[in-house]
């Protein structure tokens, strides 16, 4: 029997805020354990929490650009559960009045629904430790601001739900809500996850995956769930509601609770943040503030630049490759150029040393102004390549480093000459071919030269310079 996958995906990504949601305790990422953490985001008796006005208009931000309605007057409220990672045994969050609701994300073919965004703190971090046969908690990420973006189930395969993060962490990061790092924890996604056989209106029993911060282990995951699903069924059993654990070396989910009879969390109105009243003209603002979203500089870059469709996606998917491809056509006046040697180099680069797009350290102008470099034949593209080797690795200054180890093209007639005259004295078999009407003879000379011009000579003035020498043409 044939079966469909159902996905649906709840998406928590921290935002790029300086400080955290309620207190003036800083988000930066890789502090030393407990050292970001005062009595608000430690949940001391006593201690009141303050909203953060940046955290609203970052969730306002990502609903626009969403296709979400804003709430006009939404409101916090506590969920309240205990695990170690809760100082305070609740957490402030949003779930009778989010701040977004109804949103939509365009997949190829087919919109993806989101049901709601909400804004609420992040929890700390449980630290296992094998040697001591101990659990450490770390709460320098309690009180991190989060919005947790929850989809409808509108996602049939693993492709689709990468297809939907990848899109999703795109605008977020064009609009500078987040800075999407999933290594760090920017952005994690649960997976909830059932099966039906083909035709069937209703839903199969789900179960949820939690914190799936990679886009490979989140295809994997779906993947593997829904093999182990569909098998169970096959075999007479029934799918049990829980949460599972996704352990990526072994390649399978295992379960860590179950949901089938558990409460629901209890909820009340966080007593103490009032309600949040946010105007049109706030919106309004916010609207206009936006940059252009991925989908329409894609759009852009194919009918006014002229870029394939295949190099569009690439660039317009990463904000470091759009900037980088954008200040680059600005110097070198030529975006098909800009972006061949992004597709190119860049990517080749990138790839080959495993360094993510946001870590490229170089000078935003140096591959513009290496670029230049060849169009006025300073160089030739094969030394631009070495040379932007060096700009990537080390950030040198391209028109410097090619001055020092002398890389500039040779385009002086009379040295060139003096180069070809000794290529023929210490290759006289090879004039005696030419002489006796062997063709290829000249194409070895060519071959010579330019190996002892380091290739620093345009070719085609060092053939038709070889060829007047030789006193006759090339065939």
């Amino acid at each position: 029997m044939p079966y469909e996958t159902v996905i649906g995906l709840e998406v928590h990504c921290e935002l790029c805020t300086k400080s955290k949601i309620f207190c003036g305790c800083t988000t930066r990422f890789g502090g030393a354990p407990n050292t970001q953490v005062c009595p608000v985001c430690s949940g001391m008796p006593g201690a009141l929490p303050v909203l953060n006005r940046a955290v609203v208009e970052y969730a306002i931000r990502a609903g626009l650009a969403t296709n979400c309605n804003i709430t006009r007057n939404n409101k916090f409220d506590r969920k309240n559960y205990f695990y170690p990672d809760l100082p305070k045994a609740y957490q402030i969050s949003q779930l009778y009045y989010p701040i977004c609701t109804e949103g939509w994300i365009a997949l190829e073919g087919k919109r993806v629904r989101i049901r709601e965004i909400h804004m609420e703190e992040d929890a700390g971090k449980l630290v296992h430790d094998p040697w001591e046969d101990a659990t450490l908690a770390d709460y320098n990420r309690c009180g991190v601001p989060l919005l947790e973006i929850v989809s409808q189930p509108d996602m049939r395969s693993a492709a689709e739900a990468v297809e939907y993060i990848e899109k999703l962490k795109a605008i977020l990061e064009y609009t500078g809500v987040s800075d999407c790092k999933m290594q760090e924890g920017s952005l994690r996604a649960d997976v909830n996850l059932s099966v039906r056989p083909v035709g069937q209106k209703e839903f199969g029993t789900r179960t949820e995956m939690k914190n799936l911060n990679s886009l490979r282990a989140i295809a994997r995951a779906i993947e593997a769930e829904t093999a182990r699903q569909i098998e169970l069924i096959e075999d007479g059993g029934r799918v049990t509601q829980e949460t599972r654990r996704w352990d990526d070396d072994r390649g399978e989910t295992y379960a860590m609770r179950s949901k089938e009879d558990a409460q629901d969390y209890k909820y009340f109105p966080e007593p103490d943040l009032p309600p949040i009243e946010i105007s049109e003209e706030q919106i309004n603002a916010l609207r206009a503030s936006l940059p252009e979203l991925p989908e329409a500089k894609k759009r852009r870059y194919r009918e006014e630049l002229g870029l394939p469709e295949y190099d569009t996606g690439i660039i317009a998917g990463s904000v470091p490759l759009v900037r980088l491809f954008e200040r680059t056509c600005a110097i070198c006046g030529d975006a098909k150029e800009a972006a061949n040697w992004v597709m190119g180099e860049v990517l080749r680069l990138l790839q080959a040393t495993q360094t993510l797009p946001e870590h490229m350290a170089f000078e935003p102008d140096a591959l513009g102004r290496l670029i230049l470099l060849t169009q006025k034949n300073v160089i030739n593209r094969g030394t631009a390549k070495k040379v932007f080797a060096e700009v990537f690795r080390s950030n040198v200054d391209p028109e410097a480093y090619v001055k020092e180890h002398n890389l500039g093209l040779v385009t002086d007639d009379s040295a060139i000459r003096a180069v070809i005259a000794d290529v023929l004295k210490q290759n006289e078999k090879a004039v005696d071919e030419w002489n006796r009407g062997k063709v290829q003879a000249m194409q070895f000379l060519i071959g010579q030269c330019m190996k002892a011009l380091r290739g620093q000579a345009p070719a085609e003035k060092v053939s038709s310079l070889l060829r007047a020498m030789m006193g006759g043409d090339l065939q």
